[in-house]
This record gives structure tokens, C-alpha cells and sequence, in this order.
């Protein structure tokens, strides 16, 4: 059994923009450190981060441009397996090798905007 995390925008001008994949979390693990490095590979049971659309691993925090707030969303999965993936796996990747091994699901949305000075 593991966890998976996928955080994204879906308010972003271009589409969905992707700031984290996280796959391989194990089930033993009930938090995350502060500022988890930007790196494939975690010391956290062979914990992976995927490719976010920064184009690099690890996690990539809010930056909407001036306006109305947006929409983020983490979505945590426990899954019946651990998960095999190429390197720089993106979020579709992720969801693809996920098909059918989903047991849970929860979400968190919070919101956040740049306002003008």
C-alpha cells in the first residue's frame, strides 16, 4: 500500500497547471517535512516526485498573476500498491498507472491571489 499526492491549478490562464507529483509515499508516513527537497527520489521509504509543470520534481508553490484568487487543490490517494514509473513521471502518468489500484480519496482546496499594490 501506498500514497500518491497530485496539487494543482485549475484556474490557471493556460489550463490546469500542475505544482506537484508525489507517488510511492508509504502507508507509514503521516506527514510530510518542511520543505521537502526538489529531488526523484525522497528519504522517505523511496518516496518519488514526478515532473510538475515547472519541469522539475517536488513540489512547486502558488504564483497567479494579479486578480482573482485561485483554486488549489491536493489530492491525496491511498492506493493498493506501489506504483512503477519511469523517471520524470508527469501527473498523467501518475493518474494512468493509478487506474484500478485507487482505495481512497480525500481533497483539500485552498485559495490564494496576488493582489495590487
Amino acid at each position: 500500500m501506498s500514497f500518491a499526492l497530485i496539487a494543482d491549478d485549475p484556474d490557471a490562464p493556460a489550463g490546469t497547471w500542475v505544482h506537484w507529483v508525489l507517488y510511492n509515499l508509504p502507508a507509514t508516513v503521516a506527514e510530510l517535512p518542511e520543505n521537502v527537497a526538489q529531488v526523484e527520489t525522497l528519504d522517505l521509504g523511496g518516496a518519488r516526485q514526478g515532473r510538475n509543470d515547472f519541469h522539475r520534481p517536488g513540489y512547486g508553490g502558488p504564483c497567479p498573476p494579479h486578480g482573482p484568487a485561485h483554486r488549489y487543490f491536493f489530492k491525496l490517494y491511498a492506493l493498493d500498491v506501489t506504483l512503477q514509473l519511469r523517471s520524470a513521471a508527469q501527473k498523467k502518468d501518475l493518474e494512468a498507472a493509478m487506474q484500478g489500484h485507487t482505495l481512497a480519496m480525500a481533497q483539500l482546496v485552498g485559495t490564494y491571489a496576488r493582489r495590487k499594490r
